[in-house]
Parts: structure tokens; C-alpha cells; sequence
């Protein structure tokens, strides 16, 4: 383990023992060198790291402080590194949204609000309206996902799931651009979801978003597929 890592683990250790909780201002350099008996600089490269990880937060004049540590916070990068994923990665990404999303969905069912259906349902309806529409559709089908997570009330899930829906929004505009008739499809597996959390429906809820993620994962096996089989096709003339 580098210096640097060292410093990175003691800082980590003060903060997760509760001894800097979140808000707190970390004591000058030089204390806080001798305290994890580190010198200045791995522990100059170690809060740069915490910076950029958003465990810290540099205040010019003022001194560097533990952030809030909420989850949507710490975990917002998730986003950026799904984005810099390879291509090939993206099946494994709509999989993890099938293992996670459905259970959200169900749990959403049992704790929803009111004025929360009304929200999703208000995206139902802008999806229906956009049917024709590939970019307003699949802004409103992103935003229907979210409501529905949020109705959870666990923002470390809503992060995570939010952190891959960059991806696979792209993948639904892509297919909505070259799958006929696919637009109609997606507004009504959204309206089963919908008639499930009306209903209060847990079972249903879950099984309907399943049903959803489970059609855009064949969908892409299949376009894979096809993928992968040119290439070979390509290998094997060439």
C-alpha cells in the first residue's frame, strides 16, 4: 500500500469511527499529519483523492470539512464511470437494472403517496402524447423510472439506479429509432407498472416492471447478437 493509500485509509477510519462526522473540519496539515503519523505530502494527495471522491470538500480560506456523506452525494459518480463503460458492457448493465428495479418498483407499490401516482402518471400521459416523439418519449419514461424509485424512500437505490439510466436511456432512443411500433410497446408496459402502484399491487408492480426490463434485455441480446455474428462474418471473408 502507497503513502498515499495509508492516508487515504486513516482519514477514512477517523470518519467512519465517527471521530470527524459529517460537517467537520479537519485540523491544520501539520496536526493532522502528526495525528495519522503521515507526512505532508501522500496526505496532501490523499485529500485531493477524498476531494474528488466528494468524501471532502475544500473551502477556500476556510479549510477542508467532511461532506454531508449522503448517498447521492458520494455515489453521483456512478453516472460518469457507467457512461465510460465499453459497449459490450451494456448488457451487464441493463442486468444489473433487472436485478434492482423490479424490487424497487414492488416496494414502491406498498409505499407510495398519492401525489406521487400523480406524478408518474402525469409522465404516462406526456409518454402517450409523445408516442411519435423518440426524444420526449424516452425523457418522459426516464423521469416515470425516477419517480417511481423515489416513491421508495431510499435514496442510496434511487442513486444507483440513476447512476445507469444514462446508458440505457441511449440504448431506449436507439431502440425506439429503428424498432417499429416499439414506442407503443414501452407506454404500455409503463401503463401496467402504473395499474399496478394504483392498485397498490406489490406482486403485480414488481412483475410488470420485470416483464418491462426483461423485453429491453432480449431486445439487446438479440441486437448483440446480430452484432457479434457480423463481425464473425466479417472475420471470416476477410
Amino acid at each position: 500500500m502507497s503513502l498515499t493509500d495509508e492516508a487515504i485509509s486513516r482519514i477514512r477510519a477517523l470518519i467512519q469511527s465517527g471521530e470527524l462526522s459529517p460537517g467537520a473540519r479537519l485540523p491544520p496539515e501539520h496536526q493532522l499529519a502528526a495525528q495519522l503519523g503521515v507526512s505532508r505530502n501522500p496526505l496532501r494527495e490523499a485529500v485531493k483523492a477524498l476531494v474528488v471522491a466528494r468524501v471532502l470538500d475544500i473551502r477556500r480560506g476556510d479549510g477542508t470539512f467532511v461532506t454531508s456523506l449522503e448517498p447521492r452525494l458520494l455515489l453521483e459518480g456512478l453516472g460518469l464511470a457507467v457512461e465510460l463503460l465499453r459497449d459490450d458492457t451494456l448488457l451487464e448493465i441493463v442486468q444489473v437494472r433487472r436485478m434492482l428495479e423490479p424490487a424497487a418498483t414492488g416496494l414502491a407499490a406498498s409505499l407510495i403517496s398519492t401525489e406521487q401516482l400523480e406524478e408518474i402518471g402525469e409522465h404516462l400521459n406526456a409518454m402517450r402524447a409523445a408516442s411519435d416523439d423518440v426524444e420526449k418519449l424516452n425523457h418522459h419514461d426516464a423521469a416515470f423510472h425516477r419517480a417511481v424509485v423515489r416513491a421508495t424512500g431510499n435514496e442510496t437505490l434511487s442513486t444507483l439506479l440513476d447512476g445507469i439510466s444514462g446508458r440505457t436511456l441511449r440504448m431506449r432512443v436507439w431502440r425506439g429509432t429503428v424498432e417499429a411500433g416499439s414506442s407503443h410497446k414501452t407506454v404500455a408496459e409503463h401503463e401496467a407498472i402504473y395499474n399496478a402502484l394504483a392498485a397498490g399491487d406489490a406482486t403485480l408492480a414488481q412483475a410488470a416492471a420485470l416483464m418491462h426490463i426483461s423485453t429491453t434485455e432480449s431486445w439487446l441480446r438479440s441486437v448483440l447478437g446480430d452484432v457479434e455474428g457480423s463481425r464473425d462474418q466479417e472475420e471470416y471473408t476477410s
